[in-house]
C-alpha cells in the first residue's frame, strides 16, 4: 500500500516514513501544500497522512480541494495546534481523523490501520485466489488454510499482484505501487520478491509472462 506524507517538520516526517516502510508500505514525503496537493493529484495513494501548519498551502485547503475533486483518499490530519475547533474544522473539510502533536508512533500506526480496515470493507476487503487469501487490513496470508509467513515486501508484493489477480502486471507497476516514488534502484529487485513469493507459496503461484511481467494464478493453473 502507498502512503503519501505531507509534513514541513522533515525530523518527524523522516521518522515516520522510516516506520511506515518498516511495516511494509511504500511511502513518498513533501514538506509544502502546493507539492502534496500535486502529489496527490497525480499519484495512486492508499492513505495521506497531512499537516495542517504547511507552507503554500495549508492542509485543510489540501483536503478540501481533494475532496472537491472526487478524491475519497483517506485523510489522517496531524497539527501541533489542540482544540476542539481545530479538529472539527478539519473533519468539516473531508479528514477522516485527527491526531494532535506530540503523538505516539504507535498510536499513529493504529490510527493508519484503523482507516484502512475502514475503507477494505468498502471494497476490496480480503482478497482470495483460489486457496490463497490475502487480508490486507490483518496483514495476514493463508494458504489453503494455513497461515503463510511473509516479511513486510513481500506482502506488500503479493498484496498487489492479488488485487490484480489473473492479470499481468508489470515490473514497472510494482515497483512504482510497492517501492517508494524516489527508488532507483535496480528494476530486478521485484524477481528477488516474486522468487521468495514462489519459494513460500509453490512455484507455480506466479507465473512469469515473458517480456511482460507477472500474474498471480488462480487455482494454481
Amino acid at each position: 500500500m502507498r502512503v503519501l506524507i505531507v509534513e514541513d517538520e522533515k525530523r518527524l516526517a523522516l521518522s515516520l516514513a522510516r516506520g511506515l516502510t518498516a511495516e511494509g508500505f511504500a511511502v513518498d514525503v513533501v514538506h509544502d501544500g502546493r507539492d502534496g496537493l500535486h502529489r496527490a493529484t497525480e499519484g495512486s495513494y492508499d492513505l495521506i497522512v497531512l499537516d495542517i501548519m504547511l507552507p503554500g498551502v495549508n492542509g485543510y485547503r489540501v483536503c478540501s480541494a481533494l475532496r472537491a475533486a472526487g478524491d475519497e483518499t483517506p485523510i489522517l490530519m496531524l497539527t501541533a495546534k489542540d482544540g476542539e475547533y481545530d479538529e472539527a474544522e478539519g473533519l468539516d473539510t473531508g479528514a477522516d481523523d485527527y491526531l494532535t502533536k506530540p503523538f505516539s508512533y504507535v498510536v499513529l500506526l493504529a490510527r493508519v490501520r484503523a482507516l484502512l480496515r475502514r475503507r477494505t470493507r468498502g471494497g476490496a476487503a480480503v482478497l482470495r485466489v483460489g486457496g490463497l487469501t490475502v487480508d490486507p487490513a490483518a496483514r495476514r496470508v493463508t494458504l489453503d488454510g494455513r497461515e503463510v509467513a511473509l516479511t513486510a515486501k513481500e506482502f506488500a508484493v503479493l498484496e498487489y499482484l492479488a488485487v490484480r489477480a489473473g492479470e499481468v502486471v508489470s515490473k514497472a507497476e510494482v515497483l512504482e505501487h510497492v517501492w517508494d516514488f524516489a527508488y532507483e534502484g535496480d528494476v530486478n529487485i521485484v524477481e528477488v520478491y516474486v522468487s521468495a513469493l514462489r519459494r513460500k507459496l509453490g512455484s507455480a503461484a506466479i507465473a512469469t509472462v515473458r517480456g511482460a511481467g507477472y500474474r498471480l494464478v488462480r487455482n494454481g493453473a
